[in-house]
């Protein structure tokens, strides 16, 4: 472990479950399932476009939280028009994906929306960076794009566990982290999907990250609340330690 976690955040909005489904009745449904135990939902691309600001006002009229994973990427005068509409809206944190110019963007409008910038995706590998022509690891590719992020304003950053404790440790504790690519512990040598950067929910925890981002293990689960408890369990274990 590299360091404890200061922010006083709740334990049932320590885990985002992701709302990665194709109808908003689907995720209606999943919410209504978890939200016993859960208070904090992300909206990605695929729910978004097919039910719009609806599913976010429905999430903040039940008292929830909602990140909004539209990583915005375009040029920088799009993206701050775009990121004003989140403005008074019930989003409380939202992402964005791009370099200096867009990131400054982003950071101009976001009015009272904590902003993440998204350092690498969990799909990217060693092997993805090298197809690129980059010779540097992505442990420091990671670390480059969250102190930029932080100097020019962002509130934290989306990185893999992989990378929490070096971030913390060089960072500090004002910098928000939250980490997706998140395994139970006693799934994370199963089948990976299309996530290659992952941890336990505990590990990510201990080294730092504020809040982790869980779709597919309690979305496809047969029993979501079950996987809810035994995540939480190894978060209380990891802030207690």
């Amino acid at each position: 472990m590299i360091m404890t976690i200061t922010k006083k955040i709740p334990l049932e909005e320590r885990i985002i479950l992701a709302l990665d489904v194709e109808r908003p009745d689907l995720a209606r449904e999943l919410v209504v399932r978890t939200e016993s135990h859960i208070r904090f939902y992300k909206v990605g691309l695929q729910l978004f476009l097919a039910a719009g600001f609806d599913i976010v006002d429905w999430l903040a009229k039940r008292g929830h939280k909602v990140m909004l994973d539209l990583k915005f990427f375009d040029i920088p005068e799009t993206v701050k028009l775009a990121v004003r509409q989140l403005n008074d809206r019930g989003v409380t944190l939202a992402t964005v994906h791009g370099n200096d110019p867009i990131i400054r963007a982003a950071v101009e409008a976001k009015g009272g929306v904590k902003l993440l910038a998204v350092t690498v995706l969990t799909s990217f590998g060693e092997e993805d960076l090298r197809a690129m022509g980059m010779t540097g690891s992505v442990a420091d590719l990671v670390y480059l794009r969250a102190r930029r992020a932080l100097e020019l304003g962002c509130d934290g950053i989306v990185s893999s566990g992989l990378e929490v404790g070096r971030l913390r440790q060089g960072l500090g504790e004002k910098l928000l982290i939250v980490t997706p690519g998140i395994r139970p512990g006693a799934n994370i040598l199963e089948e990976r999907d299309d996530q290659k950067r992952i941890v336990t929910a505990r590990r990510a925890v201990a080294d730092g990250a504020d809040y982790v981002v869980v779709g597919r293990p309690i979305s496809k689960a047969a029993e979501p609340l079950a996987v809810i408890a035994a995540l939480q369990a190894e978060i209380r274990k990891a802030l207690e330690t």
